[in-house]
């Protein structure tokens, strides 16, 4: 199942997923043996029925007489118990969701002291998952004992017809006898109460499950991208909807071949979402992207992810040692290649300090919020294709590791077209374009030195109160060995920097 995440996390939280695809699934896989079981179970009663015909209709019909109120009572349990039992599976849900971002916030607890606290809150919901739990067995119970009380009501009936049967005539000692054990087995049709509840379960989980399925899938072509392209990224009309509200609204956009582009903007104006359709890791729901002229929707999704490569912010690394976390993607890079990647991430240095090297546990690494975050740009540069994005890829990162990964992306990694969601001023000033968004929109695209001279460009890096925490071009962070020192916040630009230095096709830092 291939599924456009946005779909997926704007109707269920990860905790909800978690229980939809471990335990609901589990159950509702139980349902086709809990009805082959069931099946199975009423053929005696079905078998007594016949029985009981052949002897006498009369005792068959008193015997169906009452199977309508029996149905009725089954019907009854059937809707009580869906009812109790898709609350208690959505109660489960809610708990599971607090546990995970729980867990995913331990440090914060652990350091506000809030545990205990953080504890009543994922249990918050326990009193309604015991009360859903009670109620299940509760209609259970009294369908149950409805069902005990009916079916020896149906056989006393059944035995009693036939004693008047036989007082008229009508039916032999013998087949009294048989028809008083045959009535017995009839009676076995009460036992489907317990087969029910067990289908109810694995329906109501078996729905739950089937929500997922019937979001709509990512539909992929097979067209290669056109062999030795540059990387030109068009976004053509493009909009994204977030719960029916637009998040990035009717873009047009080209980044073209081999050059960097930064898009920046004020936080929640659509840069993530950007970088996200950029790639096709989610799906548009109005326009097109295209790379190399290529729509997405028509690439071959494994050609797509060798030449469209991903840096996060938060980084999350697979496998069991350092190199498998950097060599993890599509297809596998020589030891050769791993190192290299990692050294044009600044990540070398530090791997090799670690006890093991490249051979360390990935689940015993001491590893710090920035040399994640170095491992997590090492496994994009050993990938690197023809379109590289980087989502705040070196937020944790110091100011010389920023500029090392920089100029390693134009020395050390294969050459293409970079998108880099920007936050920081020296991290639009090394690119050759910056992309204003502003409420989901390209307000501007343009140099970062002519932007700069408008004050609302300016205004999303400058806190209002405080000023710049950087310089607008070259400081201590940015400049070349060498380069004399410039004044932060100096009013007027300086020139665009020369081809061959920072703002050099595909360095960008950031």
């Amino acid at each position: 199942m291939s599924l456009a995440p946005h779909r997926v996390t704007e109707r269920h939280t990860p905790g909800d997923l978690v229980t939809r695809l471990t335990g609901n699934v589990a159950e509702a896989s139980s349902a086709p043996t809990t009805a082959a079981i069931g099946a199975a179970a009423l053929l005696v009663p079905i078998g007594g029925m016949i029985a009981l015909a052949v002897i006498d209709v009369w005792l068959v019909a008193v015997f169906l007489a009452g199977l309508p109120l029996l149905a009725w009572l089954l019907r009854v349990f059937a809707r009580g118990s869906a009812d109790s039992v898709s609350r208690y599976q959505h109660t489960q849900a809610d708990i599971a969701t607090r546990l995970v971002e729980a867990l995913g916030g331990a440090r914060t607890v652990a350091a506000a002291g809030t545990s205990t606290r953080e504890l009543d809150r994922i249990l918050a919901p326990l009193p309604e998952l015991g009360a859903q739990g009670r109620r299940m067995w509760l209609v259970y119970g009294r369908a149950m004992a409805g069902a005990g009380i009916l079916v020896p009501l149906l056989t006393t009936a059944v035995l009693a017809v036939g004693g008047f049967r036989l007082v008229d005539g009508s039916l032999t000692v013998g087949e009294l006898l048989a028809a008083s054990r045959y009535a017995v087995l009839a009676a076995g049709v009460g036992t489907v109460v317990g087969g029910l509840n067990a289908l109810v379960r694995s329906r109501a989980a078996a729905h739950r499950t089937a929500e997922l399925l019937a979001l709509p899938p990512m539909r992929h072509g097979a067209r290669p991208l056109p062999a030795g392209g540059p990387g030109r990224l068009e976004l053509r009309g493009v909009t994204v909807l977030r719960g029916g509200v637009p998040v990035l609204r009717d873009v047009d956009l080209i980044v073209p071949g081999n050059t960097t582009m930064a898009v920046v903007g004020r936080s929640g104006a659509g840069k993530s979402t950007l970088a996200a359709v950029a790639g096709r890791l989610t799906d548009v729901d109005a326009g097109v992207v295209l790379v190399d002229g290529v729509p997405l929707t028509e690439v071959d999704p494994a050609g797509l992810r060798r030449e469209v490569g991903y840096a996060f912010e938060r980084p999350v690394l697979f496998g069991d040692t350092i190199a498998d976390g950097i060599g993890f993607g599509p297809y596998r890079p020589s030891p050769r290649e791993v190192a290299a990647a990692s050294a044009a991430a600044g990540a070398d240095t530090f791997i090799r300090l670690l006890p093991a090297g490249y051979a360390t546990p990935l689940a015993g690494a001491p590893l710090s919020g920035g040399e994640l975050q170095r491992l997590g740009l090492a496994r994009a540069f050993a990938h690197a294709g023809r379109l590289l994005v980087l989502d705040d890829a070196t937020s944790s990162l110091d100011s010389v590791t920023e500029r090392h990964v920089g100029r390693a992306l134009v020395r050390d990694v294969r050459g293409g077209t970079r998108l880099l969601i920007a936050h920081r001023v020296s991290s639009a000033a090394r690119a050759d374009l910056v992309a204003w968004l502003e409420d989901g929109r390209v307000r501007a695209v343009g140099a970062h030195e002519v932007l700069w001279a408008d004050a609302a460009y300016r205004a999303v890096f400058v806190d209002p109160e405080e000023g710049p925490d950087e310089a607008p071009y070259e400081g201590p962070d940015m400049a070349d060995p060498g380069d004399g020192p410039v004044a932060a916040g100096s009013p007027a630009p300086p020139a665009p920097p020369a081809a061959g230095k920072a703002a050099a096709p595909g360095e960008e830092g950031a």
